[in-house]
């Protein structure tokens, strides 16, 4: 009975829904928390610090949440981008270019607008990377509470630009947060990584195996001053998607069924609870429509996200270089471009990394990535409504014209 009730939590736990409203319940949390009468005890529980002394590793509750536990959610993300490049949509040229130059248009634009309205602004110099990224699971929390009447193919598209987009993200904390590189560490997580896909080779399949490789090839990052969640994609990607002819499933699906609950339910929530308390006051609130950092994020996020997205699809479609997703149109790409400027759990990890050394300001960018992030999902919300609608009425003549 506990093993079939375990089965269903996990189960439960795998609905983008339940992740999504974990998240938005943890960030609540966080907020009300932070800006409550105790409002000590959070900053103090974030701030307490868990050392394990032999392995030098003297990293806050709150580090360990962001460093270690997010880990697990890119090794998801990395077992869902490897599987959609080799049996999913993005193993098809064509259909694989669309959400590939969604990404990446996704990314540069935003960028681009932040670069350029926080030029000189103290912090900028890399925290223009901040609003580069797509929340999946926010995302498609939202997709499936409002986009349920749209065809499927949007949840595909959607799921693929995310992954492509977090994939990319990942790449620019390894390069932007890397102060120094140490060569016999970075060797030494190399070497994990091989071994890991070696293991998959041989179809070996003991965790006394995996378990060992991916926690040294993550002390090993961590150690070479790269940041250690990059550890969980290269592990996701490096893991088989395709099942021999005695397995029942690949070992990235039956890896992708263990640990997404474990992701949506604990690691993403918990993540979210310690990023989201921002202190917030009428000068913080002022300070989002006056200071050249958050509207640089503000903009960078809502505008650049959805233009970037939804612009390059439309050239990308219009050259002939990619094909828009099966009975999706243009309202459609555009409804789920918003969505894509959902940057919760990626931006404020990026918001935390670039202004480690300004309190006051990972504070309002955090703020600004909060405050747009929710606008995002309520107007992308309303236009995945009104879409559902008019998919519902054509589908409605249809059968009615079948009968007729």
């Amino acid at each position: 009975m506990i093993v079939a009730l375990r089965s269903e939590l996990a189960r439960f736990l795998r609905t983008e829904t339940v992740g999504g409203a974990l998240l938005l319940t943890a960030a609540a949390i966080a907020l009300l928390w932070a800006n409550s009468p105790w409002s000590e005890s959070y900053f103090t529980f974030s701030d307490t610090e868990l050392a394990i002394a032999p392995l030098h590793l003297d990293l806050t509750v709150a580090e360990w949440v962001e460093d270690g536990l997010l880990a697990v959610f890119f090794f998801v993300a990395g077992l869902e981008l490897k599987r959609e490049l080799v049996v999913g949509e993005l193993a098809d040229r064509k259909r694989a270019a669309l959400p590939v130059i969604a990404a990446v248009g996704g990314v540069i634009l935003p960028a681009v607008i932040a670069a350029g309205i926080g030029f000189g602004v103290e912090g900028m110099e890399r925290g223009w990377a901040i609003p580069v990224a797509t929340d999946i699971a926010f995302a498609l929390a939202v997709l499936a509470l409002t986009g349920s009447r749209i065809p499927a193919t949007a949840r595909v598209f959607l799921l693929s630009l995310a992954v492509v987009d977090d994939l990319i993200a990942i790449v620019l904390i390894a390069i932007l947060f890397t102060t120094s590189i140490a060569i016999g560490w970075l060797l030494a997580a190399a070497a994990c990584f091989l071994a890991w896909a070696l293991a998959q080779h041989r179809r070996l399949r003991s965790p006394l195996i995996y378990v060992p490789l991916a926690l040294v090839a993550w002390y090993a990052l961590h150690e070479a001053g790269i940041h250690p969640t990059l550890a969980g994609v290269l592990c996701g990607l490096l893991t088989r998607v395709r099942p021999d002819a005695d397995e029942d499933e690949a070992p990235a699906t039956r890896l992708e069924h263990l640990f997404q609950p474990i992701s949506a339910g604990v690691c993403v929530p918990l993540f979210a609870l310690f990023a989201s308390g921002v202190p917030l006051s009428t000068a913080v609130f002022g300070e989002l429509f006056t200071e050249r950092l958050a509207l640089a994020i503000m903009v960078g996020l809502l505008v650049g996200k959805t233009l970037g997205l939804f612009g390059t699809s439309w050239v990308a479609i219009r050259l002939g270089i990619a094909e828009r997703p099966a009975g999706l149109g243009n309202r459609d790409m555009f409804a789920l471009s918003v969505l894509g400027a959902i940057g919760f759990t990626v931006s404020l990890l990026v918001a935390e990394l670039a202004l480690a050394n300004d309190v006051a300001a990972a504070e309002l960018a955090k703020a600004a990535v909060l405050l747009t992030s929710m606008a995002a999902s309520l107007i992308g919300s309303a236009l995945l409504l009104r879409r559902g609608r008019a998919h519902q009425a054509r589908r409605h003549a249809h059968v009615a014209a079948a009968h007729e």
